[in-house]
């Protein structure tokens, strides 16, 4: 394949093909402002027991050390909003979680897209491909290649699309026509739903800046803590596994519409598991209705933790 508008146009085409709401592409470059404001971020310990985020600095920076020789971050979102069954009830999971690990399904459509671009465009490219899953900062890529604006909540945010929607990046080492001019403004304006709204405090009372140490996401998942923090009780507000808050109260996510992915459909009767369910479960039990599920990141043990402490709320 010659010119590289058509190179992007194909690769778009694969995008979309594979299920993606939307690809924008932008010059691999050192991000230097970024690499300031992450080393702030880990010197004030927002990061909370994240270590692994003070790790190979240099690689979320520049993602030609990352992928030798890459010309080109290709960024890619993929839309999981969907009516959440919990959101009402008593034990509440994040809509993101509902369904097969997202890692899964959208490192295998990574996989099919790499594939096909060594097949029909450049046989010899060096091509590595994330979502979540590497040293990738990961919504500054997406905003310069115009798949939205960082709202005052963290969030990438698009104003069509609000930001039920993960996240994936494609490093290579092709020269890819690029359109600058597509960076979205923000538009979060004078809005500050998302910070009164959060429950534990953890956006800053000016917003863009999270304090991810207080985010019931991480409460809920990245801490290993046998218990979680007293100061947190009574600020769950029922949340077992993430939290969705942030983007519930996010006027642009009336926009927002259903996805179609089918791997994402909720677990079976996962709504329906009470907190005395959580404390009998079984280890085998727990495998047999999430082994394929985000959730058992967390583990069935830190669920328990988890929904102890919610139910200690009441």
């Amino acid at each position: 394949m010659g010119e590289m508008d058509d190179v992007r146009g194909y690769i778009t085409g694969l995008a979309l093909d594979e299920g993606f709401t939307a690809v924008g592409f932008s010059r691999s470059e050192y991000l230097e402002k970024d690499e300031h404001y992450l080393q702030d971020w880990l010197l004030k310990g927002s990061h909370g027991a994240m270590s692994y985020l003070e790790r190979n600095l240099d690689l979320r920076t520049d993602p030609s050390i990352l992928n030798p020789g890459t010309r080109t971050v290709i960024s890619l979102i993929y839309n999981y909003n969907q009516d959440n069954p919990t959101r009402d009830k008593s034990l509440k999971i994040s809509t993101y979680a509902l369904g097969r690990d997202y890692h899964k399904v959208i490192r295998k459509k990574l996989k099919n897209i790499s594939r096909k671009i060594l097949e029909n465009v450049a046989p010899e490219a060096n091509i590595r491909y994330f979502t979540d899953s590497g040293p990738v900062l990961e919504k500054e890529w997406a905003r310069r290649a115009g798949l939205g604006w960082i709202g005052k909540n963290t969030l990438l945010i698009h104003p069509k699309r609000g930001s039920y929607f993960f996240l994936a990046e494609i490093l290579i080492d092709l020269d890819i026509a690029v359109d600058d001019t597509l960076a979205i403004r923000d538009h979060c304006g004078t809005c500050t739903r998302c910070i009164e709204a959060c429950p534990t405090d953890a956006i800053s009372p000016d917003g863009y800046k999270l304090d991810a140490s207080r985010c019931i996401s991480y409460l809920t998942i990245e801490l290993k803590d046998e218990a979680l923090p007293d100061e947190f009780r009574g600020k769950m507000e029922d949340w077992v596994f993430g939290c969705d808050i942030c983007q519930q109260v996010c006027p642009w996510n009336k926009f927002s519409t259903p996805t179609r992915e089918a791997d994402f459909t909720p677990v079976s009767g996962i709504a329906e598991i009470m907190p005395e369910d959580w404390q009998q479960m079984t280890p085998e039990r727990f495998e047999s209705i999430f082994f394929q599920s985000p959730i058992k990141r967390t583990g069935l043990e830190g669920m328990k933790r988890n929904v102890q402490f919610v139910r200690e709320e009441h």
